[in-house]
């Protein structure tokens, strides 16, 4: 007799999966950025992105792909070990979308257009005001610091593009336990 997968266990499957996707594509537009476009300007990382999706359906849980999707891309691209801490713990700025995002939060991004964009741009640049701002705090400086921006905008874009996608997508953008509990509902409504 086949068990049904618990509450937790659903949780760490999908945060797992959703991270273990970033850090593979992470690594490899690391490698692609620094083998093949080696003389660009700018990248793009699906970190944000990643990081925007999970805080919508788990809440606090998107700091493991904020924090690890930092770590694949420095160890990709060869990052010196303070670069290890700009991008990992920079990106936890982020999360200080979370008390926005509220108990239903998630649901005004499925009536407004905008909204959603903006999440997914203000994810991906609170990220990168995170990492300029640590980088200060570590002493480099403020050009340097300024490149932790200037160079991931790109991302800022990417992330609202496929927010403003998912949104559109059933269960995608929605926070995990109503949209359980949501199907639970239509089966029991279907007789199932």
């Amino acid at each position: 007799m086949q068990r049904g997968m618990t509450f937790r266990q659903y949780r760490a499957m999908d945060v797992f999966f959703f991270t273990v996707l970033l850090c593979i594509c992470e690594s490899l537009i690391a490698l692609a950025a620094h083998r093949w476009f080696p003389g660009e300007l700018y990248t793009l990382s699906l970190t944000a992105t990643v990081t925007a999706l999970v805080m919508v359906r788990w809440g606090i849980w998107a700091a493991i792909p904020a924090v690890l999707g930092g770590m694949a891309f420095c160890l990709s691209s060869g990052a010196r070990a303070p670069h290890y801490l700009i991008y990992g713990v920079g990106n936890l700025l982020a999360l200080s979308l979370l008390p926005l995002l509220g108990k239903n939060g998630w649901q005004k991004m499925h009536e407004n257009v905008l909204l959603a964009l903006l999440y997914g741009f203000i994810t991906a640049v609170l990220m990168q005001v995170g990492r300029l701002l640590l980088a200060l705090l570590l002493g480099n400086p403020f050009p340097v610091c300024v490149g932790f921006v200037t160079t991931d905008v790109l991302s800022a874009f990417f992330a609202a593009l496929v927010i403003w996608i998912c949104r559109r997508l059933d269960g995608m953008l929605e926070e995990q336990t109503h949209y359980l509990k949501r199907i639970q509902k239509e089966k029991e409504n279907q007789g199932l």
